[in-house]
Order: C-alpha cells, then sequence, then structure tokens
C-alpha cells in the first residue's frame, strides 16, 4: 500500500523529525524524514517485549516463572511490578505492591530470555522480531531498555504486528495488551503520580490517564509507549491504527504540549479511513 498524500499532520517542532500512520494492511501517511535513523529510548522496551514474549510463545519461557528479585516473575518484570528501581540493582518495592517504572526490569528480562534459549538477547531479538517482522533500519544491539534504533517505517512495521498479530498467539497478543495486577499506582515519567498507573506486558495502556501523552481521543484500549529521545510509538485498537513518531529533540515539554494534538489530528484524519492509499 502507498502512503496517502494528505497534507502534514501539524507539528510544531524545528528539529528534525518523522511521523507516520498506519492501519493493519499498511502505510496510509508518512511525513519529515522517514527514512531517518533516530534514537528509540524507551520505545525500545515494547519491541523487547515482542521478543520475549516470542519466547513465551515457543514455550522457552513462562510469564509466571521465577525471574528478578524473590518473589517476582516475567510478568512482574514485563509490567515493572517487580521492586526494582528506575536504574541499578536496587530494590525499592514489594513484588506486586506498586508499578516502578523500571530499565534495570528489561535488562533482568534480557539475561533471563538469554539463559532460557542459548542465544544472546541481540541475536534472538534479530532472528524473532527483525527477521520475523521485515524490519529495515532496526538497530537492537543496544539496551533492551532503551537503546534501540531504527525509523518511522520499523515502529509502524511492530505496530502492524501489534494490531494484528503474526508472531504471537491471539491469546498472547490480547495478554500483552491487557492491563497486568490492575488498580496499581505509579508514576508516569514526565505526567507524574497516577491511580491506576494501568501496564499490559512491556506496553503501557491508555485508560482513563490525564494528563497523557495520547490524544483526547484516544480510546482507553490504546496502548504503546513513549520515550526520552522525543519518540513514540500507540495503537488504537478502536481506531484500527498504530501511529510513530521519531524526531532529533529530546522530550520535554514542547511534546507535552504537541503530542495530544497530533495524534487527535491522526485520528481525526485517518480515523474514519480518509487518507488511505
Amino acid at each position: 500500500m502507498q502512503p496517502s498524500t494528505a497534507p502534514a499532520v501539524p507539528v510544531d517542532l524545528d528539529a528534525a523529525h518523522a511521523l507516520g500512520v498506519t492501519d493493519a494492511d499498511g502505510t496510509l501517511h508518512l511525513q519529515g524524514a522517514a527514512e531517518g535513523v533516530f534514537d528509540l529510548a524507551s520505545v525500545s522496551k515494547p519491541l523487547a517485549a515482542l521478543g520475549v514474549l516470542v519466547a513465551v510463545e515457543r514455550g522457552l519461557v513462562d510469564l509466571d516463572e521465577p525471574a528478578g528479585p524473590e518473589g517476582s516473575t516475567v510478568r512482574h518484570l514485563l509490567a515493572h511490578t517487580a521492586g526494582y528501581a528506575f536504574d541499578g540493582d536496587e530494590t525499592v518495592g514489594a513484588v506486586g505492591a506498586r508499578r516502578i517504572y523500571s530499565n534495570t526490569g528489561f535488562e533482568v528480562l534480557a539475561a533471563h530470555v538469554e539463559e532460557s534459549t542459548g542465544y544472546d538477547f541481540p541475536e534472538w531479538m534479530e532472528q524473532t522480531v527483525v527477521q520475523g517482522l521485515d524490519l529495515v533500519h532496526l538497530e537492537v544491539d543496544g539496551s533492551p531498555a532503551a537503546g534501540y534504533r531504527g525509523t518511522v517505517p520499523d515502529l509502524l512495521a511492530v505496530g502492524r504486528e501489534l494490531l494484528a498479530p503474526t508472531l504471537l498467539s491471539e491469546e498472547l497478543h490480547e495478554a500483552m495488551r491487557t492491563v497486568q495486577f490492575p488498580g496499581l499506582a505509579g508514576i508516569l515519567p514526565g505526567y507524574g503520580r497516577q491511580k491506576p498507573n494501568d501496564w499490559g506486558l512491556g506496553v503501557e495502556i491508555r485508560g482513563e490517564k490525564d494528563p497523557h501523552w495520547t490524544g483526547a481521543h484516544s480510546s482507553p484500549r490504546t496502548f504503546g509507549h513513549f520515550g526520552q529521545a522525543g519518540s513514540f510509538l500507540w495503537v488504537d485498537p478502536e481506531a484500527g491504527l498504530a501511529c510513530a513518531f521519531l524526531g532529533e529533540e529530546r522530550f520535554g515539554p514542547e511534546h507535552v504540549r504537541i503530542w495530544p494534538g497530533i495524534t487527535d489530528a491522526v485520528l481525526d484524519r485517518f480515523g474514519a479511513g480518509e487518507g488511505g492509499g
């Protein structure tokens, strides 16, 4: 499918950036530096989570097997409830007590998958996610928490997978986008304390959060991730759309200000099928 020639979605940033929209069938819209390779920062996490879940799908890892601190499981690590601090090996909370956003949890996940599969995690990601989704530019040799690099078309391919799974069963895909350990409070970086602070397996779930980086028109079932590199990937199952944003300007007040409007413009323009190629 060829991207549409619809007018650009307004983006009020001076630095280089790229934006793309897709449905389950193919790319609907690209604008900006679409072939630029940008840091994904924490948008790395849902990609790494997909790699972990492929290991679950293949029976090499179980969501409820021990991993991380005593009492913690793979599921806890994916859902940021293992008690780890943001960085470092320190635990700052009891397992399952609250949502503590953690890079460490994803480093521990990668090591667990390495032990379970016999592959280095970057190699596992290459063989399962990169090759499985025919990603062209995605670089997965950095930290699974925040070290990947890629393009908007790469993220749109991931978005299509998250709309209509090919690597995961429907059951596991549904678990990924379903709230794990409901009702837990936590801090969404950049947006403050939220109760509940809903997460699935490696993805944040919008629910009724306010403020939020997605739009006022986003459905509560919207899920995805944003990153400190000024990056995001969201998937809205109700609209049947995924949207990716990458840029050179690090996350800050301008992103907080403009991202919801970008999302609403995308939903208004493409959610009803307008602009499709």
